[in-house]
């Protein structure tokens, strides 16, 4: 590096006197780009520190193994359309409606068909339209208002999920536990407190990026079924007892101390399955009372999910608790690159802020080779971590759509700092030949860093 550094020092200066000043600073300039970067400490630009994202995911062995196991024995029939439906649910399923908001709807239809109705009939006609109304209120109400229902989880039911969720949920906690992983290489968690555990796909995905660091597995879900379900995975389908994962531990409530942390705390596609906003609030209130260094939330990636962890970051981030057990302020490490409302919810039509993870299914009838898992998550930490190369004053942004790449030039849709989202044309010129070539090697998911956001977004001309 050092001789290929003095040969283009030597031919600048040579070449120095005979050209434009303008020429000389270009060919200085281009001299000096060879100089990595400090963001990319050292590594490559298809591997900057800003790309969290992974390739197509498999189940653990013994997870895999343990899940066929238990479908076999299950003997259901009609699984795979049987799962293809509580899929199809799952994915369309929204929150359930708050009474205040079924009262200002029927309020403003009553007054609107009231207004119209004494328009049309003259006085004495109907001594009873007020409560003609009213039933009509009511029976609008009860057609357009989403029907939500709790699901109740037996051993059949945990079957067909299982069938129908279980790679899927895995890749998606995995991708948001890479990040931590990715961006945090110091952390190494003690203890993991799964909320809605089910088939205990996170405390897989934990082991897999922990391995023998996590000393104590807790996992939380109110369906007893669910519970022996998971407890059989654990086993990988052998005839033995033994877990392939040791110190899980099994509970349908939460540990009774307020005061018992623990170092990673999961809630993945749980929080959709409470039945109000203030329950939703008092179970993200209390995960994070049961925070020792990060928070993981992950849901769908419809409008309603995206919609239900912009609530829970609200609520982590303004509102007060009355007793204050830790007093380390919490904050987002991922995915948002700012604290200011998600600019996504201001623009119309809303599109929710989701991401994608390629994975393998369950090898079962019907299944494809590979699918895709949408989904959007939360990571909010205990006290602000740098990544490496946030400390050398770049913007990263985080890349909120799929990257366009073009002949010199790279098109991408960026969250900023600033809480602007932008379309961004990225090109060696403007932004310099490291940003660009770690923009070409990025995709959607990945944090990109953005020397400067300021120039001219429009692409340059074709050649």
């Amino acid at each position: 590096m050092s001789a290929l550094w003095n040969r283009l020092v030597r031919v600048c200066w040579r070449r120095r006197a005979a050209l434009p000043s303008g020429d000389a600073q270009r060919c200085k300039s281009a001299a000096a780009a060879l100089v990595q970067p400090e963001f990319l400490r050292g590594s490559p630009h298809r591997k900057h520190p800003g790309v969290t994202t992974l390739k197509t995911i498999r189940l653990p062995d013994g997870l895999q193994r343990g899940a066929l196991t238990a479908i076999h024995k299950s003997e259901l029939k009609d699984l795979s359309e049987r799962s293809r439906r509580l899929k199809n649910y799952l994915w369309s399923r929204k929150r359930a409606a708050e009474a205040p908001q079924l009262r200002e709807k029927a309020v403003e239809l009553e007054e609107r068909w009231m207004a119209e109705e004494k328009q049309r009939q003259s006085d004495g006609d109907d001594q009873n339209f007020e409560a003609k109304i009213r039933r009509k209120v009511l029976f609008e109400l009860r057609k357009t208002t989403y029907h939500w229902t709790p699901l109740r989880y037996d051993a059949e039911l945990g079957v067909v999920f299982m069938a129908a969720r279980l790679a899927g949920g895995y890749a998606a906690v995995m991708r948001a536990l890479n990040e931590i992983k990715k961006r945090d290489p110091l952390f190494a968690p003690r203890s993991l407190l799964d909320f809605g555990s089910g088939l205990g796909t996170a405390l897989w995905a934990s082991h897999t990026h922990w391995g023998d660091a996590l000393k104590e597995y807790v996992c939380v879900d109110a369906s007893g079924a669910m519970n022996r379900l998971a407890e059989q995975l654990l086993t990988g389908g052998g005839d033995t007892d033994t877990p392939l994962v040791k110190h899980v531990y099994f509970r349908q409530f939460f540990p009774v101390s307020p005061k018992v942390q623990s170092d990673l705390v999961v809630a993945a596609f749980s929080l959709s399955e409470l039945a109000s906003q203030k329950e939703r609030e008092d179970t993200v209130l209390t995960l994070w009372r049961k925070t020792n260094s990060y928070l993981v939330l992950v849901e769908n990636g419809t409008k309603e999910g995206h919609q239900i962890l912009m609530e829970a970051r609200d609520v982590l981030l303004k509102k007060e608790e009355k007793v204050i057990h830790d007093s380390r302020r919490p904050v987002v490490f991922a995915p948002c690159t700012h604290e200011r409302t998600c600019p996504k919810l201001l623009k119309q039509p809303v599109v929710p802020c989701n991401f994608l993870q390629p994975y393998h299914p369950l090898p079962l009838p019907g299944n494809a080779d590979w699918e895709e898992e949408r989904f959007s998550y939360l990571i909010v930490s205990r006290e602000a971590r740098e990544a490496p190369g946030e400390r050398e004053g770049v913007e990263w942004g985080r890349l909120t759509a799929p990257v366009h790449r073009r002949t010199r030039h790279v098109q991408c849709q960026i969250c900023c700092s600033s809480g602007e989202l932008k379309q961004l044309a990225v090109t060696a010129r403007q932004h310099g030949r490291d940003a660009y070539r770690c923009a070409r090697s990025s995709n959607w998911g990945d944090r990109l860093p953005i020397i400067n956001t300021e120039e001219d977004d429009a692409p340059p001309d074709q050649p």
